[in-house]
């Protein structure tokens, strides 16, 4: 008797794991099918990922129960680790080199005087305590890597003067800070208060250890990539995933800064050519991807969406004052001193989505058990469905309006990819003709690229073209060029001469 109702436990927990992976894979299924329909309508994906999660919860339709914070906060992470590395990996040094120290000063003091802003508003002005009034600020500080990824990546309109590399990198790095200061407020709870000399020394060693392991084991895993003969072309995907699980766990046991760490490794490789390069990097997009929508999905299906009215209030004054005031005087008192014109500042103010990292950061407060943490979830989760509504489905609009339209870079997709196996010095790189470059007109053969350069494909549109010496170069052209290594900034420097064009 006893045996058969131990089977019959066993088969009903087999069938709820079925039925919880069935329910997954859907709802996964369901939030890719929908991004045409936000990208058609303007709507971020990422509030689609949220909805349907939320409408799967316990208070949506297919009532899924789930309100395990502590999981939640565990999956963000990794997610998050892996939407940084994939974003570093795509991150052109030669574009970002130029506005480092502008995205280093939004990603330190730009989220510091965000934090103090909103904290003063939420003490002064909502009645919050000073403890819940800094937490809410630290929580809500920073922008997010992955609706900013997100969002600017399926918003379908360029920006000039290099302002989508600026808003990359300043989501891709000033999450740390954030962590740090939430962190350090929730230690003031309670009885075990740290001083203010360790809070500095613990935000020094976090960033100097996060910038110098991101950048060894960055350059590790780049050596080792190349170095490690492996007999199947699938396990080095494989290997890269393993390495970013890597970076993270080891740079936080160390005590640094994962998420710095794993988006400057991302950095360090992107910029540099390993095997099998540009079918890692699309295995690592799609990475990406998943991890986005499982992690928005978890975040959704956490949240109780009949508890959102009972915060509304405090939620709109709360998102409003971030929005329309903190995030705007942060970002111009941050830029101060920089070659930024009020227009472009105007801009990144606007683009300071807020995403998972908030909420995910609105999750600590759990572990210590406070009171309001309830009410402190909600309303970040609340500014941030605000956020990504107003502000995401705006951005376009806004670049529009402030005259700051470019034509948007193409993202090229080859038929071919060149492995280099006996391990010379040359490289097959990406270039793309500036739209007013001197060279458009100009035909193959008057280029002046280095010896030994060759153009073998060029993308146009949704075409490829094989080039001759006669074939004529066009504004937006990517050409992928077979090149010795020192050659790359000489044709840099050839397709961005700016002057007058050769007529067609």
């Amino acid at each position: 008797m006893f045996k058969g109702l131990e089977s019959i436990v066993v088969e009903l927990n087999a069938l709820n794991f079925e039925f919880q992976i069935l329910a997954l894979s859907s709802l996964i299924i369901l939030s890719i099918g929908l991004l045409r329909v936000s990208t058609k309508f303007g709507v971020p994906s990422l509030l689609i990922f949220l909805t349907i999660g939320m409408l799967a919860g316990s208070d949506g339709i297919l009532k899924i129960w789930f309100n395990d914070a502590d999981l939640t906060r565990k999956v963000g992470s990794i997610a998050l680790a892996f939407i940084l590395f994939s974003g570093g990996l795509e991150t052109d040094w030669v574009k970002v080199k130029p506005i480092l120290w502008k995205g280093i000063s939004l990603g330190t003091v730009g989220v510091f005087l965000t934090c103090v802003f909103v904290a003063l508003f939420a003490i002064f002005v909502m009645g919050f305590d000073p403890i819940i009034g800094f937490l809410l600020g630290a929580i809500v500080s920073s922008t997010d890597a992955a609706a900013v990824f997100n969002v600017l990546r399926t918003s379908n309109i360029g920006m000039r003067k290099g302002l989508t590399s600026l808003l990359e990198l300043e989501s891709g790095s000033n999450d740390p800070l954030a962590v740090l200061l939430t962190t350090s407020v929730l230690g003031f709870v309670g009885s075990s208060s740290p001083s203010w000399d360790t809070l500095a020394w613990t935000i020094f060693q976090q960033f100097s250890l996060g910038i110098i392991l991101g950048l060894l084991l960055g350059y590790w895993i780049y050596r080792g990539m190349n170095r490690i003969k492996l007999d199947y072309e699938g396990l080095y995907p494989v290997l890269l995933s393993a390495s970013v699980l890597f970076v993270y766990a080891a740079t936080d046991l160390i005590g640094g800064n994962p998420f710095l760490a794993v988006y400057i490794a991302g950095i360090i490789i992107g910029n540099r050519s390993f095997v099998h390069k540009r079918s890692n990097v699309r295995f690592m997009d799609g990475i990406a991807w998943l991890m986005q929508i499982v992690m928005f999905l978890t975040l959704g299906l956490l949240v109780f969406p009949s508890k959102i009215p009972s915060v509304a209030v405090l939620g709109i004054a709360f998102s409003v004052f971030l929005i329309m005031i903190a995030r705007p005087a942060a970002v111009f008192l941050a830029l101060t001193g920089f070659n930024v014109d009020w227009r472009e500042k105007l801009l990144v103010s606007w683009v300071g989505l807020r995403g998972a990292a908030p909420i995910i950061l609105a999750t600590f407060p759990f572990a210590k058990q406070l009171p309001e943490s309830e009410m402190i979830f909600h309303i970040v989760f609340f500014t941030v469905l605000t956020s990504l509504l107003l502000q995401g489905s705006t951005i376009p609009f806004a670049v529009r309006i402030l005259g700051l339209e470019a034509a948007l870079e193409q993202r090229a997709s080859y038929p071919f990819e060149f492995e280099n196996k006996d391990k010379s010095d040359t490289q097959l790189l990406e270039y793309i003709v500036p739209y007013g470059s001197a060279s458009v007109g100009k035909f193959v053969y008057e280029l002046d690229f280095p010896e030994n350069s060759l153009i073998t494909l060029i993308y146009r549109g949704d075409s490829h073209l094989v080039p001759t010496g006669k074939t004529k170069m066009e504004d937006g052209d990517v050409l992928l060029v077979l090149t010795p290594e020192g050659a790359e900034d000489k044709i840099r420097e050839i397709l961005s001469r700016m002057g007058e064009r050769k007529e067609a």
